[in-house]
């Protein structure tokens, strides 16, 4: 078997989770993760992990950039900031009018919706609180409080926009949620907004033109796990020091703590290091693949 990374196309409907099960069916795999999901109403690239190797370093890709293209509506609200939940009309004030020219909502978010800023989770989503998904709450109809947590938003542009709808093209860093950029844009608005489709298009240096759907999937269309990693710093090894790495013995070589490195043998991915902290000099298996 190959052990890698697999680009999908993710499409509307089912769950992350339904990806992932219908990959390892299709497979015969069974070793298969992912690097973040995708809502069941969103579309787009979703990376996954196939093989034990591959998920051992998956914690490597974690805070990835990603890019979306989404729609947002405005005119409503939506309990879930998007087209799942239960959508409610926002009355028009009086004297109000939407705005008629798509460059005053890109000077809104030009303002307020770049860089760092505050965002506060949908409570229909997957962080923690107090130890159980906000969604299960939220299921429950519980009453409990998202707390706002600091994001980071590098590129927001209007593109389409004939009230009451709008397309972004959105960047950002990990655990930004486009749902709640969509709702907050519309209340900065005065008139509400939700997010009604959204498709990611890239995470790091993959795009969502060089995925295949979930029904096509083969064996060929996985990135081996050599090509991965090689954008990461290197440590070459010895057959010798590989026998000491993967029986969880330090070898001599130097590794920073803050920037992964891996181990290579023959130009095979072998052993992620980090620096033995009572050994100067000397690097130790974090993870052997």
């Amino acid at each position: 078997m190959r052990h890698g990374f697999l680009l999908v196309d993710k499409p509307r409907g089912p769950t992350s989770h339904d990806i992932v099960s219908q990959v390892r069916r299709t497979l015969g795999e069974r070793h298969i993760g992912h690097l973040g999901t995708l809502d069941p109403l969103a579309t787009g690239l979703m990376v996954l992990a196939v093989g034990s190797k591959a998920l051992k370093v998956v914690e490597l890709f974690k805070g990835l950039e990603k890019e979306y293209e989404a729609e947002v509506t405005l005119g409503a609200v939506s309990t879930t900031y998007d087209a799942e939940g239960a959508i409610e009309v926002v009355p028009l004030k009086a004297g109000w009018l939407p705005p008629d020219d798509a460059s005053r909502i890109q000077a809104l978010i030009d303002d307020r919706f770049l860089g760092t800023v505050s965002q506060v989770p949908p409570a229909f989503s997957a962080v923690h609180v107090g130890g159980t998904r906000a969604y299960r709450k939220a299921q429950r109809g519980e009453s409990f409080e998202m707390k706002a947590r600091e994001v980071n938003i590098l590129h927001c542009k209007v593109g389409n926009y004939v009230y009451p709808k709008m397309t972004l093209t959105v960047r950002c860093d990990a655990g930004t949620y486009i749902r709640s950029l969509a709702h907050d844009l519309g209340e900065s608005m005065r008139c509400g907004g939700y997010l009604s489709a959204l498709r990611r298009t890239m995470v790091g240096e993959w795009l969502v033109e060089e995925a295949v759907k979930p029904d096509e999937v083969k064996w060929t269309d996985i990135m081996p796990l050599k090509d991965v990693l090689r954008s990461f710093d290197s440590v070459i090894v010895t057959p010798n020091q590989w026998e000491h790495l993967r029986n969880g013995r330090s070898v001599a070589g130097t590794c920073s703590e803050d920037l992964p490195h891996i181990a290579w043998l023959n130009d095979l991915p072998m052993a992620l290091l980090e620096p033995d902290k009572k050994r100067e000099g000397m690097v130790k298996p974090r993870k052997v693949f």
